[in-house]
């Protein structure tokens, strides 16, 4: 009796001094978080999106809840989003290095850094991969290369069930690492596909209890047993792997003649050596390009294997996408961007799989790294930010019947396609991804190969729904299916 008065008088205490700092500081309303641990007990630790959703439905497009100690400002809805994003871009442009990040990425690199560093890194980034064909027909090149691999791929199935998951994500890999090392690794290669696993792992392991546990309580958890003790492996292994790369690049470059991303990074570490203050360094570039082989690895072959899904779920969408592109490029050309404004309809069943997929519901956290007034509430400096896109790729003010997969959503009333604004899986503003130009090109590219060679069906008794992987992506449970050539 006793205890539970002591433990009942501890949170009202913490409530009341919650609450007047809460109003002191003018933070954005929210749950009432309890004594150390805040909030956390509240996450649904299977899919966290969905407590998100729960709580934006209550208290509304802003909102704070607490990760132990630590205040989180959650953006809820496309509206939120937009006036953050893009309307007061500069204000949310900051990355939250929580200590999971911060210990993993070391505060370098173009994804979890901030300042000069950042941007340096982000503007390098961009134009080098532009260079080397991003958002050109020279990354169209590579990106058909691949697929004619997964076609030959999948046609040595005969027809037999098997699971694309492995050979998809090492194809899609391959694309960004022609880009970045200027050379693309065998499919089933062991290492090539335990990095995989890796990546996937770190992933999933974002939206998980451990991850949120750990970034309160970094101090005690460091020296504990854990999944996070795995993660951080994971980040070694991967980071030691890359470093071999960037050293054989050192020995066998030509400084006039820059094969790929790495040699320009190098370049630019040469013209900068006298400056003691550069954020060009081996370091750097090692970050750089460990956040590059993630970003251009898991989030697209994910939502190919959506598509792949949705295909064999819905055979009569398959069927209408297949007419289409015969109608358009017949079943022996190879696929292009520029076939896309024919394709009205293929283009908004990428769209809508993107959208209903939410692959990365939350985005990767930001920060405010002043003081940010927004919609009549401060956040304070250092807050997190979580950038809730799952809010406005399920927005019922922007899409009828959301939780519906329904492509015909993009096409107006003659059939040809129409945008959405709050179609944002990529996120929006200053830290929206670097690769979407890439990603996009990869999705429709890969997509369009497999449905002119194949019909994709559920193998025999195996039908059902998508299940989901649990953690910090809505990525899809491995399965199989049966691919039989159609030509």
């Amino acid at each position: 009796m006793l205890s539970a008065l002591v433990a009942g008088l501890l949170a009202l205490l913490a409530y009341l001094y919650i609450s007047s700092w809460r109003r002191r500081r003018n933070m954005p309303p929210g749950p009432t978080p309890w004594p150390v641990i805040g909030n956390l007990h509240q996450i649904n630790k299977l899919a966290p999106y969905d407590t998100f959703t729960e709580l934006g439905e209550k208290y509304g497009g802003v909102y704070t809840i607490y990760f132990g100690r630590n205040p989180t400002v959650v953006l809820y809805g496309y509206d939120a989003l937009k006036e953050a994003l893009l309307g007061q871009a500069e204000d949310f442009s900051g990355r939250a290095i929580l200590p999971v990040f911060a210990r993993i990425a070391r505060r370098k690199g173009v994804v979890f850094s901030n300042g000069p560093h950042w941007y340096q890194q982000r503007k390098f980034s961009l134009t080098t991969l532009r260079n080397f064909g991003m958002g050109k027909r020279s990354i169209e090149e590579r990106v058909t290369e691949e697929a004619k691999f997964l076609v030959d791929f999948f046609r040595s199935k005969n027809g037999k069930p098997f699971n694309p998951g492995p050979e998809l994500t090492a194809a899609v890999s391959n694309v960004i690492c022609s880009i970045v090392f200027g050379d693309r690794f065998d499919t089933e290669d062991k290492t090539f596909q335990t990095l995989h696993n890796m990546i996937l792992e770190n992933l999933t392991f974002l939206g998980r209890l451990g991850f949120q546990l750990y970034n309160a309580f970094p101090e005690i958890l460091r020296w504990l047993p854990g999944q996070h003790n795995k993660i951080f492996l994971n980040g070694t292994m991967l980071q030691e792997f890359l470093g071999n790369l960037i050293k054989n690049h050192v020995k066998t470059r030509d400084p006039n003649c820059p094969r790929d991303f790495v040699d320009s990074f190098l370049n630019k570490i040469d013209e900068e050596a006298s400056n003691p203050e550069s954020h060009f360094t081996i370091e750097s570039l090692t970050m750089t390009t460990f956040n590059l082989f993630i970003a251009g690895t898991g989030t697209t072959s994910s939502t190919l294997r959506w598509l792949l899904k949705f295909m064999m779920e819905y055979p009569e969408i398959q069927k209408k996408v297949q007419a289409e592109i015969e109608n358009v490029i017949g079943t022996e050309k190879c696929p292009s961007l520029e076939h896309r404004v024919s394709l009205p309809y293929t283009d908004a069943v990428i769209h809508e799989a993107q959208r209903y997929a939410s692959v990365v519901p939350n985005g990767l956290p930001h920060a405010a790294l002043q003081d940010i007034k927004f919609r009549g509430y401060t956040i304070p400096k250092d807050t997190q930010i979580v950038t809730f896109l799952h809010s406005a790729l399920y927005d019922k003010k922007y899409w009828d019947k959301p939780e519906e997969f329904n492509p015909d959503r993009f096409l107006d009333e003659n059939g040809k396609f129409v945008k959405n604004e709050a179609h944002i899986p990529f996120g929006a503003g200053k830290r929206a991804c670097i690769g979407e130009a890439l990603a996009k090109t990869e999705i429709f590219i890969f997509f369009i190969s497999f449905l002119q060679k194949f019909n994709l069906k559920f193998p025999p008794g195996e039908k059902g729904p998508i299940g989901l992987i649990e953690g910090g992506t809505r990525d899809p449970k491995p399965f199989t299916m049966c691919a039989e050539n159609r030509i």
